[in-house]
């Protein structure tokens, strides 16, 4: 008897593919190979993938004996939960996986701007010290200003934990009624008052489709002159020539994205030649520990692989 198929689309730690090798067969299509693609599918009992593969009913059409989809990471933006049900089929994924990835990056983002530091790379004259030290000086520290967290889940919680010890004071808006035990010291408010009132913006919000555009230019338009603005959600809430008017306009502004919509940046984003926005391409989860940790994804679709062949084989 045949072992059950596993297709594999977008890299995973190896430990954790060598470990689904050992108890099914493990296939994996080259990247951008359509074609050979199509072919794993067509005999592909689980599929695993990360960021840049669409589980649609397109997708689903072309796997008929696909049981189970595991996601290498925390949303499921890239699959279609209603087909998949639809067919039966069901979907796994690691929701805690990258909570301290992103938070230490995000931080780390507010820090490259508040503190940023150059190191020394030559000897220096005492004039050339003195003068070093002066240039140096940081307009800003982060107490006393005020984090505004847009969505408090698993990550904006953990971001808003490190808000309140460092700055004092993080506020957060989210549509859900969030329980006084979970708000980690961060104190609810409207929409418009966390644009208005805090010196940094940061979002994370999941990716239904109301969140499209929701940092608009009416949304940009609150916001202070000098905010510092990140995105390590998901691309499409920002509307980014909104975001370079505003930017444009209030040049003590900094906005530091890292997903984008599309990704990769196309060449004619108006962000791009805007100087005071800072790019980078998708990496807040990017730790070895994080990547680990996405990729234990392996063993939930293990599970729900085995428990289906099981129950499949009683006749349940």
């Amino acid at each position: 008897m045949s072992r059950p198929r596993v297709v594999i689309t977008e890299p995973l730690d190896p430990a954790a593919v060598a470990w689904l090798a050992e108890r099914f067969e493990v296939v994996q299509p080259p990247a951008g190979d359509d074609a050979a693609l199509a072919d794993a599918l067509a005999l592909a009992d689980a599929l695993i993938v990360r960021t840049y593969t669409r589980v649609d009913s397109a997708l689903l059409e072309r796997a008929p004996r696909l049981r189970v989809v595991g996601r290498a990471g925390v949303g499921l933006d890239n699959i279609d939960e209603r087909a998949c049900a639809a067919r039966g089929v069901a979907v796994v994924h690691t929701p805690d996986a990258n909570t301290h990835a992103v938070t230490e990056f995000v931080w780390s983002l507010i820090f490259s701007v508040v503190r940023p530091l150059e190191p020394i790379a030559t000897a220096l004259t005492e004039r050339d010290w003195r003068s070093l030290r002066d240039s140096s000086l940081a307009p800003r520290e982060l107490a006393g200003m005020t984090l505004g967290v847009l969505g408090l889940g698993r990550i904006g919680r953990s971001v808003a934990r490190v808000g309140v010890t460092l700055m004092g004071r993080a506020i957060y808006h989210d549509i859900r009624d969030i329980p006084a035990a979970e708000r980690v010291g961060a104190e609810p408010v409207g929409f418009e008052e966390l644009l208005a009132e805090s010196d940094v913006i940061t979002i994370h919000v999941d990716g239904r489709a109301s969140n499209r555009g929701l940092i608009g230019a009416a949304a940009c338009d609150l916001m202070k002159p000098d905010v510092i603005f990140i995105n390590a959600s998901r691309g499409f809430v920002v509307d980014r020539p909104a975001l370079a008017s505003f930017l444009t306009r209030n040049c003590a502004a900094v906005a530091l994205l890292d997903v984008h919509d599309p990704e990769p940046i196309p060449a004619e984003d108006p962000l791009l030649s805007t100087a005071n926005a800072r790019l980078y391409p998708h990496l807040a989860a990017a730790t070895a520990p994080a990547k680990r940790a996405m990729s234990g994804v392996v063993e939930a679709v293990w599970f729900t692989l085995t428990e289906t062949t099981s129950r499949n084989s009683r006749g349940c």
